[in-house]
């Protein structure tokens, strides 16, 4: 007994033209895909449910290959400082929600980006101390690889002007040595080990808000990495089991596992397996990001010469990571944006490969022609961030100059040469809209610009584009054989628009609204005449 979708027209993505306009489904799996009067003769009085799509375009569930997915909800739920574009108005911000607080209270806020603002400022820590009536503060830069830091949090965290940079990471200092606030990467972590721990409370909440805003985009599943950002590893998957282990909630996690929590994680995984959760290579970082200049670069950025980016791990360091994510039969997954840390992370690679399974690397912002090669030898894949050509153009051009550009999110270069590629959001620190993903992928341009793109000749069709966020991320764990397609045997998660995204106008991509999204054969989000409904 099963259920036909009809009435629509449905992209199976097997190749460019491949469409039908029905598809039947049984026990969340795809029976048949093809013509409505053909299933329903092939099929008859097996068909115990109809769901008229009334229109509308369905596409193989669209899944983000790479988010932050309890992150995503913190951002819902926190102060979010991402879309501001002055620091007059961030400062009113920070003191609004310092009114909110008791006298000792933290103020926590997610995504400044100092790009957004005329005049570039960063706040220093003095400053910061005067928004908020000396409480300690800690806000998080829009890349989560730069944070800002008041006197009160940083005296919390021990940090004076004698703490040396910790390994794979930066203290700002001023002209006399002293602490500015403003830290990156790994020293950031310092302080964040004195933030009092949420509430597993805080927790489930962000988790649910997260998902349920997810669902309401389209998105049927997500691979995240969640578990050492909480306290003990045990705290987060309480809250996967607390929010994906029921039937309400149906949306499919793949997680992740940091190489710090790995070992706490192995020890009680057994208690945590679940129908919408699976596991899967071990997350490792390899440097920072473009923003902060912390992604490490093979040549000195081009708006500031006297530094390369930051290498999070020397070399016997990641080669015994790897080591021991492979004595465990895993793969890894790893940060690498510049260009340097990118060699560094192929070359280990070459040195312990894989015992089977493809390793991933997460993000490649920046390549070169050794590097495709390399690429194209490794049994791996790529997860590539296509909102990021939105976000960091122009700005990107400062920091790398015009002769190294052509190769940043250089997704059509790597298309063309058959590597992997598959499609995520990094969300909380990018906004996480599949459809703006596909578009910049597309389009090349922030939304509401009308110029041919940044780089243009790396844009990708439309069909690709989709493609990242299918095919692409079921290829990235192994299931483009059960996943990614519509097709018979496949798993039933599809993503249902009011508009066909590949023959619209290519700015109307951003308009669509999201009908249906199915997980598993089953209706998890509707979409009717201006009301929602989540199952």
């Amino acid at each position: 007994m099963g259920t036909l979708f009809r009435n629509g027209t449905i992209y199976t993505m097997v190749n460019e033209k491949s469409y039908c306009n029905a598809v039947y489904v049984e026990n969340g799996k795809i029976v048949k895909a093809g013509s409505e009067k053909e299933l329903i003769v092939q099929f008859g009085d097996e068909i115990t449910d109809s769901v008229d799509l009334d229109g509308g375009v369905m596409y193989p569930g669209l899944v983000d290959s790479h988010l932050h997915l309890i992150g995503h909800g913190e951002k819902l739920i926190r102060l979010d400082l991402s879309e501001m574009t002055s620091a007059e108005e961030m400062e009113s911000a920070l003191k609004e929600k310092a009114k909110t607080l008791k006298k000792d209270d933290w103020l926590l806020g997610e995504g400044w980006n100092e790009n957004n603002f005329i005049d570039r400022k960063i706040f220093h820590k003095v400053e910061l101390d005067i928004i908020a009536e000396g409480r300690p503060v800690l806000l998080s830069r829009v890349c989560r690889h730069a944070f800002l830091a008041s006197s009160k949090a940083l005296e919390l965290a021990g940090i004076t002007s004698e703490t040396p940079d910790p390994p794979g990471g930066i203290i700002k200092r001023d002209a006399e040595g002293e602490p500015t606030g403003l830290l990156h990467d790994s020293a950031a972590d310092i302080v964040k080990k004195v933030v009092p721990e949420v509430s597993q409370e805080y927790l489930n909440q962000a988790l649910e808000t997260s998902v349920k805003n997810l669902l309401s985009l389209g998105l049927t599943g997500g691979h995240s990495e969640d578990l050492s950002y909480y306290g003990f590893v045990e705290r987060p998957l309480k809250a996967f089991k607390k929010v994906l282990d029921q039937e309400i909630n149906k949306f499919k996690a793949h997680l992740l596992v940091h190489h710090e929590a790995l070992d706490d994680f192995l020890k009680i995984e057994h208690d945590y397996q679940m129908p919408y959760v699976e596991y899967g290579a071990m997350k490792i970082f390899a440097d920072g990001a473009f923003g902060g200049r912390t992604a490490w670069l093979s040549l000195p950025y081009n708006d500031a010469p006297e530094t390369s980016g930051v290498s999070t791990h020397g070399d016997e360091a990641l080669l015994n990571l790897v080591q021991k994510a492979r004595s465990y039969d895993k793969n890894i997954a790893v940060h690498t944006i510049g260009d340097m840390a990118l060699i560094q992370v192929l070359n280990t690679i070459k040195e312990c490969p894989a015992k089977s399974g493809r390793d991933r690397i997460i993000h490649a912002g920046l390549v070169s022609e050794q590097i495709i090669k390399d690429l194209k030898q490794l049994p791996v894949i790529l997860d590539i961030q296509p909102g990021f050509v939105a976000s960091d153009f122009p700005w990107l051009i400062e920091r790398l100059g015009t002769e190294r550009i052509p190769y940043a999110f250089a997704f059509r270069t790597l298309l063309d040469e058959g590597i992997i590629c598959a499609g995520g959001s990094d969300a909380p620190i990018e906004p996480v809209n599949p459809l703006l993903g596909i578009y910049a992928a597309a389009a090349r341009r922030k939304p509401g610009e009308s110029h041919e793109g940044y780089v243009p000749e790396q844009k990708l069709s439309r069909y690709e584009a989709v493609g990242l966020y299918t095919f692409g991320s079921a290829a990235a764990i192994g299931q483009e054989n059960v996943r990614g397609y519509i097709k018979e045997g496949y798993m039933a998660d599809f993503t249902v628009f009011d508009r066909d995204i590949f023959q619209v106008p290519i700015d109307e991509i951003l308009e669509a609204k999201v009908l249906y999204t199915i997980v598993d054969g089953e209706i998890a989000f509707q979409q009717t005449n201006n009301s929602v409904t989540q199952n």
